[in-house]
């Protein structure tokens, strides 16, 4: 059993002005094995009259026996049954290009299929091949509203198969995931789905596990998931105690100026100006870099200074219910569950006078990368794969199949208007919307953040144009909302669209053929772009949202010079003036937005390359762990390297007694006392030295995790022993030993993690002294990490000493060795690796402007 193989061959169709060999250079094939999928598909016509003659409960088993891995015949009755089961069960009949789209997928292609051409259908039937091949799948999406709406959507498809279909979502309890993931199909946002897989590192279990070995993965919104999403890694973080955030300092910053503090060019970093540091100096009465203030009170003035001067309210967080919500950028919705890490989230709570939640300390991380990296098979869908290309195929070795639309679109896209204040640029949009509001065309604006769309609709309403607001504050009624957007008279205004999945149907999603051609006679939907995004693959899919399925419509982008598009990336001696009196740049302005898009394009593309490098090692070294753990979770390992390592203690605990204690020593001879209390004054002047460089400005190495080297234990010295009551049964006391081993691993891991965080904090310093930053990360984290095998199993050792075990198990809390009672997920906010590349190219760009 495997996937399907066709020959490569050129489509029949055309793609488009760029080469074949452009194409390919974008990560892309226009005509990747096409021409023999469109003569698979019209050889299914010779099979449809043999799919309709049978009865609905016949359709599994004529499906069983096929062989479409190999046989031509047998695929094109594959295609011929899957077409008339989706008639019967959900009144679609696929086109032709979505049984194309399907085809593609069943190669592992990425398959670029318009807005509204029915990609939820033909990544359904793409996962009907894969598990009749023999495989389990997940259609992964970005949120759970898709995942949920697709899995009940496609269930009668499914179900005319015989296979089973499950859905996870944010509130599904443990039993309804693993029920989920047990199925055939299993739907899941790429959040849950990822944190179910770091979940599973903490259970101790082997029947706790929930997340099952992965195998296909149909990806939704491809790009979304695994370019947008990319730069954040998933994180699972547990109770720890933290510092709170103090008062006084942030009543200081709270009160600083512009010439206090500096923002970089790329908007992502502040610190303080020598005036600044005066100024807090001056306030809180220290000396900032002095050995007692620079790793403290410093360390939490930046970070209340990016709490109060880089974080915006209902931009980059909202206010909810006395919370503060995290916005995912990427979806423009409440990031649920997500907070940020490193004392970040207890200074925006200071920042808006809410009660301080517990901080958390990292218990396991991983990347999408990393997560898509342990599917087998890959493969997905998008409206807009093309310009992600080169993001698939570097990071994800993945190509581009683009389909074509079944009806050509008809959608009119206006040259962007560009204005040279943010003003002037409201004054137009506000003037054109209610221009095109007369005539009655629905009207969907795309913002980039909250704050925006509230502004927008602010000076609508204030015009007499009544509009409807789609944001985070509200996202909960967005399905309905963006169902009505086509509705006659509709004015909707919203944030980012990405991943809303929900078509704009002219007339409204209820619409009457009446209603939709009256409203297609006066154009269609009119979607207006207020600036440009950071890639032209983003303002694509906000246009995608016109013109569907051969519809009229049209787009226009609104932009300023002022906009953080332009002012992140391009830099004049001069800024450019307007000549007109509505301040409207002309074509001048057009290439300026167009060349500040390249320059945004190509960070982001530096982004994701410094966020690969720098996570592959660590995600090899996760791999490791994951690998031992499960070794300790499903075998006797954990009891037999503790017997091995502590006979007595073993003997002891299955016998039900102590043997007789051996000598040891009342106290350390005073020599070694000695030695010892020489040793700590070498370590506290050590720490006072490094303090002292750090107050200086020199760059050193971070701290290596603190290593106690203990005497060598001796297996027969009983004397530390744990109290022994009863004879412990082998079985309890090899779930004993489980648990200790486990405990450490991970206590060792996430010890582990921080130590990273560290060491990438800091980095960036040592392109100062001419080193290379990549190489020494890896040598860093790669040092520590050969330690933690031996000092894992040595604190297991130490455990298994003294811990109480009895045949109720082990007591590792009355140890001291607690595991987080409650955990939740976060996301980086920041890119730590931003600086170097993104600023070589902006500073290149300058160089030819």
């Amino acid at each position: 059993m495997g996937t399907l193989t066709e020959s490569t061959q050129e489509t029949d169709y055309p793609v488009g002005k760029l080469s074949n060999t452009m194409w390919r250079l974008l990560g892309a094939q226009s005509g990747r094995n096409q021409s023999k999928s469109v003569a698979l598909i019209k050889r299914a016509a010779e099979h449809e009259d043999w799919a309709a003659g049978l009865e609905d409960d016949e359709f599994a088993a004529a499906a069983r026996e096929l062989e479409i891995a190999s046989d031509l015949v047998d695929r094109a009755k594959f295609l011929a049954l899957v077409r008339e089961a989706a008639d019967r069960s959900l009144s679609l009949r696929p086109y032709d290009v979505q049984l194309q789209g399907s085809l593609r997928m069943l190669e592992g292609d990425v398959v670029e299929m318009a807005t509204g051409e029915g990609k939820t259908l033909s990544g359904a039937i793409a996962a009907v091949g894969y598990v009749l091949i023999g495989h389990k799948v997940h259609v992964i999406s970005v949120n759970d509203y898709l995942a949920n709406r697709d899995a009940e959507w496609m269930r009668p498809l499914f179900d005319m198969f015989g296979i089973s279909v499950g859905a996870i979502g944010e509130s599904s309890t443990s039993d309804e995931r693993q029920a989920a993931y047990e199925s055939d199909v299993t739907y899941g946002s790429v959040n849950e789905i990822g944190f179910d897989v770091l979940r599973d590192q903490l259970v101790t279990h082997e029947d706790e596990l929930i997340s099952p070995k992965p195998d296909v993965a149909v990806i939704d919104e491809a790009d979304s998931v695994l370019v947008d999403e990319a730069l954040v890694p998933l994180i699972l973080a547990g109770s720890a105690t933290g510092e709170v955030a103090d008062g006084a300092i942030h009543d200081v910053v709270s009160r600083m100026k512009t010439k206090h503090y500096e923002i970089d060019t790329e908007g992502r970093n502040i610190s303080l100006t020598d005036e600044g540091a005066a100024f807090v100096e001056q306030e809180l009465g220290v000396d900032l870099y002095s050995e007692a203030h620079v790793g403290t009170t410093l360390v939490h003035t930046n970070i209340a200074l990016y709490a109060y001067y880089l974080l915006e309210r209902d931009v980059h967080y909202i206010v909810r219910d006395g919370k503060v919500k995290l916005i995912n950028a990427s979806r423009g919705r409440v990031a649920q569950l997500q907070r940020w890490p490193d004392g970040v989230q207890a200074a925006v709570e200071m920042k808006e006078r809410l009660d301080q939640t517990d901080s958390g300390e990292v218990i396991d991380t991983i990347t999408v990368q990393a997560l898509i990296g342990r599917y087998p098979k890959v493969c997905g869908m998008t409206g807009t794969a093309l310009a992600a290309g080169e993001q698939f195929r570097q990071f994800y070795d993945l190509y581009v199949s683009q389909i074509p639309p079944n009806t050509d679109n008809i959608r009119i896209d206006e040259p962007d208007r560009v204005y040279d204040t943010k003003a002037n640029k409201v004054e137009a949009i506000v003037s054109y919307v209610q221009e095109i509001h007369e005539i009655g065309r629905p009207i969907l604006i795309g913002t980039h953040d909250v704050a925006e769309s509230e502004e927008l609709a602010y000076f609508l309403e204030k015009a007499g144009v009544s509009c409807v607001v789609l944001n985070a504050k509200n996202d909960a009624e967005e399905a309905a909302i963006i169902a009505d957007a086509g509705k006659l008279d509709a004015v909707t205004v919203s944030t980012q669209m990405a991943g809303r999945g929900t078509d704009i149907r002219l007339g409204g999603s209820e619409a009457t053929t009446e209603e939709h051609d009256e409203v297609a006679d006066l154009g269609g939907l009119c979607v207006i772009g207020t600036g440009r995004y950071d890639t032209e693959r983003l303002d694509n899919q906000l246009r995608g949202r016109a013109g569907r399925q051969g519809d009229p419509g049209s787009s226009v982008f609104f932009s300023s010079l002022e906009d953080p598009l332009v002012t992140r990336n391009l830099s004049f001696k001069r800024d450019p003036e307007s000549s007109e009196p509505d301040g409207s740049m002309g074509s001048r302005g057009s290439e300026l937005i167009e060349q500040a898009q390249r320059v945004a394009e190509g960070v982001m593309l530096e982004l994701h390359a410094n966020t690969w490098r720098y996570n592959t090692l660590v995600n090899q070294q996760r791999d490791i762990i994951v690998a031992r753990r499960m070794e300790l979770l499903r075998t006797d390992e954990g009891l037999t390297s503790l017997a091995e390592l502590e006979p007595v203690r073993y003997q002891s605990l299955l016998d039900g007694r102590l043997p007789a204690p051996t000598k040891k020593a009342d106290a350390e001879p005073a020599d070694e006392k000695a030695d010892d209390e020489k040793k700590a004054d070498t370590e506290d002047s050590g720490e006072k030295a490094d303090n002292g460089d750090a107050a200086n400005g020199k760059s050193k190495a971070p701290k290596s995790k603190e290593t106690k080297k203990s005497k060598s234990v001796d297996p027969d010295d009983t004397s530390d022993f744990g109290p022994i009551t009863e004879k412990v049964d082998k079985a309890v006391l090899e779930q004993a030993a489980r648990e200790i081993m486990l405990y450490h691993l991970d206590r060792a891991w996430s010890d582990h993690l921080a130590y990273v965080s560290d060491v990438r904090s800091s980095i960036h310093l040592r392109a100062i002294g001419r080193e290379s930053p990549l190489d020494e990360f890896h040598r860093l984290i790669l040092d520590e990490f050969t330690k933690l095998p031996g000092e894992a199993v040595e604190e297991a050792r130490k455990t298994f000493r003294t811990a109480t075990i009895t045949n109720a198990g082990v007591d590792l809390d009355s140890a001291g060795r607690h595991r987080s009672t409650s955990t939740w997920t976060y996301m980086v906010h920041d890119n730590l690796f931003s600086s170097g590349g993104a600023k070589m190219l902006q500073g290149i760009i300058g160089v030819f402007r």
